[in-house]
């Protein structure tokens, strides 16, 4: 089979057996079996159609910033949309391929003096995965500004989603359900003070730096928001920052946060996850539940 991988897809950027935590923000992560940075849309759709002939699983993981892959890793093929990266302008409407940086992407933004983007000038993460999970922070989301979204189907077909059809909700899209990978997104914007927008996003960036660890290795922020609470407060009430499993630690900084501080394992962050979640309900009666995708199999497997 590999014969026929390397004869198929010859020219793509396929890596054989590669560990995922190079890759991930946790650095945790074991290995794909294939692991293929596509440069375009045509290496992309000549990966599918490869994988769907060859009754391979294929799975795209974004910039693997909300997100945890287990210690056994990933069979099949593991997509990185690192090179699909092209932001454009056109007007009030940015549109940008789903590996396009986030934070880059409210840069070109702001060099237009285009508003409305800002509240994800600090969200670390892909536009893909950012409409997948309908990213937001500081009161804004992704669901605010897309206009549509082209998406790649687990049949290799492309079609293209208005953002009326996405069923938004908390860190949620309908793609989450259907399965669909964003290739691009369009989203709408207002004209705006290039000063002013400069000035919000130094304020939310700033506010990012004073409470959140980002001097580690994390997953982001570990769990949704519990309705009528925090859950980084019901975290810290239950006395559990600095708890630590493993090389993995509740943040001191942040309760909401899991940081990599000793070579943790995505074992040790599922291990901390479950006694967080049931050391909170025992204290408060509260569930948490997680944001932090969990995908890949444990070692056990």
């Amino acid at each position: 089979m590999l014969n026929k991988l390397h004869e198929d897809l010859k020219g793509i950027d396929i890596r054989i057996d590669e560990p995922l935590k190079k890759y991930t923000y946790t650095k945790v992560g074991g290995p794909a079996d294939f692991l293929a940075f596509p440069r375009n849309r045509y290496e992309l759709s000549r990966i599918v159609r490869f994988a769907n002939q060859e009754n391979i699983p294929w799975m795209v993981l974004g910039n693997a910033s909300n997100l945890i892959v287990r210690d056994g890793g990933i069979r099949g093929f593991v997509i990185m949309f690192d090179k699909l990266n092209t932001i454009t302008v056109d007007g009030y409407i940015i549109e940008a391929e789903a590996g396009a940086n986030l934070i880059e992407t409210t840069r070109v933004a702001r060099f237009h003096s285009l508003t409305g983007f800002e509240f994800a000038c600090g969200i670390p993460g892909s536009i893909g995965g950012a409409v997948y999970m309908n990213a937001g922070a500081y009161g804004g989301e992704i669901a605010h500004i897309l206009v549509s979204a082209q998406v790649l189907s687990k049949a290799g077909e492309v079609r293209t989603i208005d953002a009326r059809e996405m069923k938004f909700g908390y860190r949620h899209s309908i793609l989450q359900d259907e399965g669909d990978i964003v290739i691009s997104a369009k989203f709408a914007l207002k004209p705006g003070d290039y000063t002013l927008i400069s000035q919000e996003m130094d304020r939310l960036t700033h506010l990012r730096q004073l409470k959140q660890p980002l001097e580690y290795p994390s997953c982001g922020s570990v769990f949704k928001r519990p309705v009528g609470h925090f859950a980084g407060q019901l975290i810290s009430e239950a006395g559990l920052q600095g708890v630590r499993v493993g090389g993995v630690e509740v943040s001191k900084k942040h309760a909401g946060f899991m940081v990599n501080i000793a070579d943790g394992t995505a074992k040790d962050y599922e291990d901390l996850i479950a006694q967080v979640i049931a050391r909170v309900e025992e204290k408060s009666g509260v569930t948490l539940e997680p944001e932090v995708r969990i995908i890949g199999e444990s070692e056990s497997d």
